[in-house]
């Protein structure tokens, strides 16, 4: 939401649309997201929220059906779908910016050695590669000089052993399916950060393992991005997940985003209806399942003003008229919403 002026990343009013069969679905309304350097941002809501179309704009790697409507996505103070797209592919993506997607197994080719593989990222993507260089059709088939391949081997090694990969020499000459899902998301996580990375965008990376690994996964994460001062933008479904690792907490609905905070606040005192409502459908321990009424909208022709309003116990004409402004309800607290709860979370 309001970024201090140190921000890392900060998205300001994206709007996103995508072309169907079925009209123009609003799939990003107007978004504000801020990260810190050094902040673990986790960014929550049900599936089909935008969470993944955001982290892909961020990226700029959105589908050819998909259409930037309004706003800007500032990094490092330059706006990243303003600069040429060369340069963002050249000299960003992948090395100032670096992902963690939800599928490992997908995302390694199932008939080259991982070592192969990562040394062809590192090829294009090695922080010793001088930002710019090999620029244009004919940098595809620029040598590896000897020395840097040297040095980036060795480094990815050495960032095969801290992501506790055994026997990372070995490890370099097996195919993907030689390896458990966890060790793959280990391996995904260690490609992530071998460019040292200013910002790490996770796509909820721990989806398809199990609850065991999952912890052991998110722990090694938040230990390497804060040993290592990287920013990390946590998209999840999963509020334990998100207590687990974040620092703050940015909650989406419906392509809206409607509320910012640190994760201790997010989960003691949530202010908009719909945080209170998504929190209380958490499983508790001596009290019933409590569901949110109604049902999520069509984002074809989603409802005017603050999208949750069809589904709000307290919604007023005002809240169908336009979309609240942010307001601030605590330090570092803001919220988009008329009638914001003011009192504690009640078990």
């Amino acid at each position: 939401m309001r970024a201090p002026d140190d921000s890392l990343l900060k998205v300001d009013g994206l709007r996103v649309s995508f072309a169907t069969e079925r009209g123009t679905a609003k799939v990003l309304d107007g978004v504000n997201l801020s990260i810190r350097p050094g902040e673990i941002m986790g960014l929550v809501g049900e599936s089909g929220c935008g969470k993944t179309t955001l982290a892909r704009s961020i990226l700029g790697i959105l589908p050819s059906n998909a259409r930037h409507e309004a706003g800007t996505i500032r990094f490092r103070n330059d706006d990243l779908l303003a600069l040429p797209r060369s340069k963002v592919d050249r000299d960003i993506r992948g090395r100032l910016i670096t992902f963690i997607p939800q599928d490992p197994f997908g995302s390694f080719n199932p008939l080259f050695p991982v070592g192969k593989q990562i040394m062809e990222v590192m090829k294009w993507k090695s922080p010793r590669r001088e930002p710019g260089a090999w620029g244009g059709i004919g940098g595809f088939f620029a040598p590896y000089p000897r020395h840097r391949r040297r040095a980036d081997r060795e480094a990815a090694l050495e960032m095969l052993r801290t992501v506790q990969i055994p026997q990372a020499e070995d490890a370099f000459d097996k195919l993907p399916h030689q390896f458990s899902g966890g060790q793959r998301q280990r391996l995904m996580i260690a490609l992530a950060l071998m460019p040292q990375p200013d910002l790490v965008i996770a796509d909820e990376p721990t989806t398809a393992l199990d609850v065991t690994i999952q912890a052991q996964i998110l722990k090694l994460l938040k230990q390497l991005a804060k040993e290592r001062g990287i920013s990390v933008l946590f998209t999840t479904h999963d509020m334990g997940t998100a207590y687990e690792i974040c620092d703050r907490v940015t909650v989406m609905y419906a392509g809206q985003e409607v509320e910012t905070a640190p994760v201790d606040d997010f989960f003691r005192r949530p202010s908009h209806p719909y945080t209170v409502r998504l929190l209380e459908s958490l499983p508790h321990p001596g009290r019933e399942l409590r569901e949110i009424g109604g049902e999520i909208p069509a984002l074809v022709s989603p409802p005017s003003g603050c999208r949750f309003h069809p589904r709000c116990a307290y919604a007023t004409s005002a809240c169908s008229a336009q979309r609240p402004d942010i307001s601030d309800v605590g330090a570092e607290h803001q919220v988009r919403c008329y009638h914001p709860a003011t009192g504690a979370l009640v078990a």
